[in-house]
């Protein structure tokens, strides 16, 4: 059907009526994408502020100082590939920001010859200010751990005043690197002196990225049961995808009683819509249009109210996660991605079912349509 009779006639013709019933898929679709964008912002801060762990393995003994020289050796000869480098540093910890509250997160004190390598090795970026001096109370951290904790060159990163972020004396930042893994460092003889315990820790780097994954798998095997534990990347994944599991599944019912109750609504919506519509139907009967040919349109129609929603309501969603991230994620280093493929294929069932729920109301009125009696009303 063309011309006066085309699916979009009627709607373009009359957007006081399409409009609402596109404004609610919108909505819906808005929001359910909002609502799963912000949910997968957390395993990917998590992924993104520890991601430096991709670039090497972390070994520690467990406490046990005299165990680290024994997990030394082991990986030194008995490693699947061949390493790069092999460091011994210290570790404590401080606290970052999230938006579920605050999270631990590691500050390695490095021996002065390895902190470029170490920069490199993460990411690579520009620095501003210097590297922390041997045995000062200094730190550099990287721009998104500025960010995060409102921090700039000269300020206080740790000190004894902080019970969450804590050192006997005030740390101070004296370098920034412009990059965006996450990092932050001091010296070996700093937090060898200051912190407790007092435990050697080390970095095992493999030449390729592939090598540091098998070298990652295989300390995860040798070591299991022994006085040693390994940080690796690809643990960090497992358990967040453990950690998350049920999370999901809740969201995954949450959403679905959200499809039902759209749907339910727009059905009605519909079926309204279509009651209006009764003596134009009845009247085009009665010119010859066969009631095949009218039931074709109306699904046309709905096909094209319901696409036009999805597809307005994907554009906003995007547009207004972009705003979000500006606004309230991206100053605090929050993650989120307005891209996030995921949120948008949540909305999928949402046109679908509308326009199913829209059929079966549409082809449950023309059944009992009767054209002549629709034509008998309106004459008189």
């Amino acid at each position: 059907m063309t011309g006066s009779l085309a699916p979009s006639t009627f709607l373009l013709r009359n957007a006081p009526k399409t409009l609402p019933l596109i404004g609610v898929i919108v909505l819906a679709v808005m929001l359910i994408a909002g609502i799963v964008s912000i949910m997968n912002s957390i395993p990917l801060s998590i992924r993104t502020t520890y991601g430096y762990s991709k670039a090497y393995l972390g070994m520690t003994p467990r406490g046990d100082n005299e165990a680290t020289p024994k997990i030394r050796r082991v990986i030194e000869t008995e490693s699947p590939v061949q390493l790069e480098r092999l460091v011994v540093c210290r570790v404590t910890d401080m606290q970052v920001k999230s938006i579920v509250g605050p999270w631990r997160f590691a500050l390695l004190g490095l021996p002065q010859d390895q902190m470029l390598w170490y920069i490199d090795r993460i990411g690579k970026g520009r620095l501003e200010g210097r590297l922390p001096a041997p045995g000062a109370a200094e730190a550099l951290v990287s721009e998104p751990v500025a960010r995060n904790l409102g921090k700039k060159l000269g300020d206080t990163l740790l000190s004894p005043d902080d019970s969450d972020s804590f050192s006997p004396r005030p740390v101070r930042i004296v370098g920034l690197v412009h990059m965006e893994p996450w990092l932050a460092f001091s010296s070996y003889e700093y937090l060898q002196a200051n912190h407790f315990p007092p435990v050697d820790v080390l970095i095992a780097a493999a030449k390729t990225p592939t090598d540091q994954e098998k070298l990652d798998r295989w300390a995860n095997d040798r070591f299991k049961g022994e006085q040693a534990r390994v940080f690796a990347y690809f643990l960090l994944e497992k358990e967040t995808d453990e950690m998350f599991k049920i999370l999901y599944s809740i969201l995954n019912v949450v959403i679905g009683l959200l499809v039902v109750v759209i749907t339910v609504m727009m059905a009605m919506l519909m079926n309204i819509y279509q009651s209006q519509r009764l003596q134009e139907f009845g009247l085009l009967q009665a010119l010859g249009y066969t009631k095949g040919a009218l039931l074709g349109r109306a699904l046309s129609e709905s096909a094209l109210v319901v696409l036009a929603g999805w597809l307005l309501g994907v554009v906003c969603a995007f547009g207004l996660l972009t705003v979000v991230r500006a606004v309230l994620m991206e100053p605090r280093a929050f993650m989120l991605d307005p891209w996030d493929k995921t949120a948008y294929l949540y909305t999928v069932p949402v046109p679908i079912s509308i326009f199913l729920a829209a059929a079966l109301t549409v082809m449950a009125r023309f059944r009992r349509f009767d054209p002549v009696g629709v034509v008998e009303r309106r004459l008189v």
